[in-house]
């Protein structure tokens, strides 16, 4: 596949050089490993064509989860697709899968270990047995594909006796392009080593071992050989991937009083859901449109319209038009499920731009695809509005801008759905990671 050039450091190609290098294979620490099927430095692909008759190039997401020892799951694996549902009972470890994906996406934004694992030894496994050392620890990882093929990031982390990254490794087509463990305890460092395919094969230096090394090579790699080239794309790649993520879990509660007008972002809980309605109301009516005909459709009740008016004291208030000269129905009437599958669906159909998530601004839009996350999606639903959510989803997904992963209790209840992009997860315990 193509490396678009936004994903792709520049720098010159370095000249080939007169006398042959034997490439030295990176060596994992504590054991010696074959030398890998093919080499960073192997000629880059040739540029796409561009124009109108140019194939779109893919957006960088997240393929597989990984969770070989997180929490309750050992040796799951999550296929990962643009409309992923996590189905099986409580206890079957759908949050513990969402949790883990959230995790991975603040590290890929550079947040520290601390603050994305608050309580670490909850995620280390409870038959997990401690080394000689008293060392517990969990482990995750992903697939990231993408311009540059699916990339693996698999990470180890050590909860006790205190927390940091113990190794993590970045592997393409079966060659393990960075690589990272501990060499000294008593350092709060980690040895990193990637590939530079230049005069040296390998480069090697000290990081923390308080972040993710993947999302610190950008400022550590200058991209002046083929090898750092490639080691950058893959990381990038992964770190777009990774940090596009909006986790979504509305509060009935919270969204029927009138808010203060404010930015028009929508909040995880969308608490300020009459804000955000007051703002996409007007940028565009045929997204507007669309979330109307979605609110109408589950609605027991006739629908007009979806509205918020200003309050004269200076507070915005949702609405629903009746239509048929009826008065309006403010949104704290409805019901629980009425309310989340409203915001629900907004969520659908809008984007990074109304959205309140961290987005990389580097990149372009065209190359970034939003991750929704949406824990108990099917809380309040009822047959009905579920379905027709999951329909809403398989239409949104298919413009290939976002994906959603949710869990839900029994996937029988979205049946109907017409949904060609729909991956159901079966985490009961015969079936843990089954799609």
């Amino acid at each position: 596949m193509t490396v678009p050039p936004q994903l792709t450091p520049g720098g010159r190609r370095p000249r080939s050089s007169a006398l042959p290098v034997r490439p030295v294979p990176v060596r994992r620490s504590g054991e010696t490993v074959p030398e890998p099927r093919r080499h960073p430095s192997d000629v880059l692909p040739a540029p796409a064509p561009q124009g109108d008759g140019a194939p779109a190039k893919p957006r960088p997401a997240v393929t597989e989860l990984r969770l070989s020892a997180y929490a309750g799951l050992r040796r799951t694996r999550i296929p990962v697709g643009p409309l992923t549902l996590l189905a099986g009972p409580s206890g079957s470890g759908r949050s513990t899968v969402l949790d883990a994906y959230a995790a991975l996406a603040a590290l890929g934004a550079g947040t520290s270990l601390d603050k994305v694992f608050p309580d670490p030894v909850a995620c280390v496994p409870e038959t997990a047995r401690p080394d000689a050392q008293q060392r517990r620890g969990f482990r995750i990882g992903c697939t990231v594909d993408g311009p540059v093929g699916p990339v693996r990031l698999d990470l180890a982390v050590q909860a006790e006796p205190s927390l940091r990254i113990a190794g993590e490794r970045l592997t393409w087509q079966g060659v393990t392009l960075l690589e990272t463990a501990q060499r000294d305890p008593g350092l709060r460092t980690v040895q990193a080593t990637w590939h530079t395919a230049g005069a040296a094969p390998v480069t090697r230096g000290p990081l923390p071992d308080t972040q993710l090394t993947t999302a610190l090579l950008p400022l550590r790699v200058s991209g002046r050989t083929v090898g750092e080239q490639r080691v950058l794309a893959a990381a990038e790649q992964v770190v777009v991937a990774l940090r596009s993520v909006f986790a979504c879990d509305p509060r009935p509660a919270a969204m029927r009083a009138p808010v203060p007008v404010s930015s028009g972002r929508l909040l995880s809980g969308c608490d300020n859901l009459a804000d955000v309605l007051l703002r996409t109301r007007t940028e565009c009516a045929i997204r507007h449109g669309m979330l109307v005909s979605a609110v109408r459709e589950a609605a027991l009740r006739p629908v007009r319209d979806v509205l918020a008016e200003l309050r004269p004291d200076g507070t915005v208030e949702g609405l629903l038009d009746r239509g048929e000269g009826r008065r309006r129905t403010p949104l704290g009437r409805l019901g629980d499920g009425e309310l989340r599958h409203l915001a629900l669906a907004l969520v659908l159909l809008t984007g990074p731009g109304v959205l309140e998530v961290d987005q990389a601004t580097e990149v372009p839009d065209a190359y970034q695809c939003l991750t929704v996350l949406a824990d108990t999606l099917d809380r309040d639903l009822d047959a009905g509005q579920l379905r027709g959510l999951v329909d809403l989803a398989g239409r949104a997904v298919s413009r290939g801008h976002i994906r959603l992963i949710g869990a839900v209790r029994d996937p029988a209840a979205a049946a109907g759905a017409a949904v060609e992009e729909l991956t159901v997860v079966d985490l009961t315990p015969d079936g843990a990671g089954q799609g």
